[in-house]
């Protein structure tokens, strides 16, 4: 089924929303990321923000702490 026209825009405008970050992990660790991201119920990129969000809200307490 070939996509019309309108539903290729809406894509595409969905898709310019969201930019690409490419990780590298060791194989043995990627698969202890994948399996702890499937036993919290979330997807691994939805594990990998979460994480980057909360670790970027301690660096944010830490440094605020450090300036007190």
């Amino acid at each position: 089924m070939a996509l019309t026209a309108s539903k290729s825009k809406a894509n595409q405008k969905y898709r310019d929303k969201f930019e690409y970050i490419t990780t590298r992990v060791p194989t043995e660790e990627k698969q202890a990321i994948c399996e702890h991201a499937e036993s919290m119920g979330e997807s691994l990129n939805t594990f990998m923000r979460r994480a980057a969000a909360e670790a970027m809200a301690r660096d944010v307490a830490r440094k605020k702490d450090e300036n007190q």
